[in-house]
Order: structure tokens, then C-alpha cells, then sequence
């Protein structure tokens, strides 16, 4: 196929990304019809898949929309993708254009697209690392120019923590972020889970274990340890639609349905 202006060099156009079939989830442009083919194969195993994704990223703009409001201009997206549709540096520079973010993702794919994206833009960046080693993220140079640990932060972990295993202690890799960040900063947080949802959500999940990216569908016990050492805010942790709605309309009939829980902490 011909190789779109947007996509960079290197770039396998005949394989499907796990990237870019989250991306035509959510309405993004930056995807090819094999990617569009392997999602429409995933939604018709799982129905609401497509609805669970566009709820997360609903959500990430609501979130985002807030911190800016509390001041915060400085972000840590982590698990990111391809920051493309309303994604966290489009929805915070259109309120502060002085806001600085970093996009960490593990898929090389993203990270290649991302930086293409972001080409231009002084105050964004993308590296290519994973939350299961908190220490390299905080360590990188691109990091360390852009982000002020003396200063606010916020972390932003949708939808990345149910791909870390129990035995990579993802508690323990959220709590030296805590530890790293200043106080009055934020921890954002959304968790794919099992709590409520029908029997083909979860054979999906059974044959996630065939793939490098297996998920781990987490109690809503279990994500509420993700804040040990927070402050969490109201309305708590809860299924992502009813995470301050923009309209009481927008929660619909079933918002269990989103087939994940969402909430955000700050650091007193």
C-alpha cells in the first residue's frame, strides 16, 4: 500500500498494531484497513469493546480538563498510544499552551507514530518505556527536560495497568512514582475489570494470555490499591462514565458496561 504523509519510515503498513486498532476505536485517523479489519474481528467477539474504549478516552479528556482547571500544567501520560483525537497535550494546550507532557508507551509502533505527531511541538515529547520499570522513565533525559518533580505533576495510567502482571508488583511501580512526584500532584488511574461484565468479555480475556500483551482484569478491590498513599477525590473510584459527567445524560442505562473503573487521587 502507499505510505501516507503521517506515517513514519519503518513503519510495518501489513501488519496490524495494537496501537492503531485503539486509535479507529476512538475515531482516529491514524490507522489502516488491517487495523480496521482486526478490530471489527475483536468487536464482533466483544460487542462492547468499542464502547469501552471511547468511555476511557471520554473520560481522559474530562480528566485532563480538570487538572488543567486545578492548576496543573505539567503531565506524565504513561501507557499513552498514539496521542491522536483529544488526547492529553491537544486538550491541555487548548486551555494553557504552556503545558508540558510526556507520552510513554512500550509499543514501538506508537512511539514512532507519536513522534511524528508531535513533531513541531516543543512542550510534548514520547519515549519508549514501560511502567513496569518506573525508574527508567524517570531517569530519561527527555523527561527530565520537560517535567519539574519539584513541582505538581500529573500521572495519567489509563488503561495500561491491567497489562502488568501481579508478579511485576504494579502496586509497588505506582507507589515509587508517589514517591518521586511533589506533593499537590495527581494520579489518575483506569482499569480494565471483570466486576459485572458478561461471560464473552471474559473468554476474551482468556485468549489475551495468547498474546504478548495479556490482561489482567482486576477487582475493583485490587485498582483501589493502585491509590495507597493518595487522597482520593470525589466521586471515588467508579465505572468510567460515572467519573464526573460532563452531562447526567452521558451515563446511560448501564455504565458498567465500560467494562473498567476509573478515579483520581491527589498527593497531600
Amino acid at each position: 500500500m502507499t505510505r501516507p504523509s503521517w506515517a513514519p519510515e519503518g513503519i510495518d503498513l501489513d501488519r496490524p498494531s495494537a496501537s492503531r486498532v485503539y486509535d479507529y476505536f476512538v475515531g482516529g485517523m491514524h490507522n489502516f484497513e488491517i487495523d480496521r479489519t482486526l478490530a471489527r474481528q475483536i468487536e464482533a467477539f466483544t460487542p462492547n469493546v468499542a464502547e469501552t474504549m471511547r468511555a476511557n478516552r471520554d473520560l481522559l479528556r474530562r480528566c485532563v480538563r480538570f487538572l488543567v482547571d486545578a492548576g496543573i500544567h505539567q503531565f506524565l501520560d504513561i501507557g499513552s498510544g498514539i496521542p491522536t483525537v483529544g488526547n492529553v497535550h491537544e486538550v491541555a494546550q487548548a486551555v494553557n499552551p504552556s503545558a508540558r507532557v510526556v507520552y510513554v508507551d512500550i509499543d514501538p509502533v506508537a512511539v514512532a507514530h507519536s513522534r511524528a505527531i508531535l513533531d513541531g511541538n516543543p512542550a510534548a515529547a514520547v519515549i519508549q518505556a514501560d511502567i513496569a520499570h518506573p525508574e527508567t522513565i524517570l531517569a530519561d533525559p527527555q523527561v527530565a527536560a520537560l517535567l519539574d518533580f519539584d513541582r505538581p505533576v500529573a500521572v495519567l495510567l489509563l488503561g495500561v495497568l491491567h497489562f502488568v502482571a501481579d508478579d511485576a508488583d504494579p502496586v509497588g511501580c505506582v507507589a515509587r512514582l508517589r514517591d518521586t512526584v511533589a506533593p499537590g500532584s495527581y494520579l489518575a488511574i483506569t482499569h480494565a475489570t471483570a466486576d459485572g461484565q458478561p461471560a464473552e468479555v471474559l473468554e476474551a480475556q482468556k485468549l489475551s494470555g495468547r498474546t504478548s500483551t495479556e490482561i489482567v482484569l482486576r477487582a475493583k478491590p485490587a485498582i483501589a490499591e493502585f491509590f495507597q498513599g493518595w487522597t482520593m477525590l470525589d466521586p471515588g473510584l467508579v465505572h468510567l462514565p460515572l467519573w464526573r459527567p460532563d452531562n447526567p445524560a452521558d451515563i446511560g442505562d448501564h455504565p458498567e458496561r465500560s467494562g473498567a473503573y476509573g478515579g483520581i487521587a491527589r498527593k497531600d
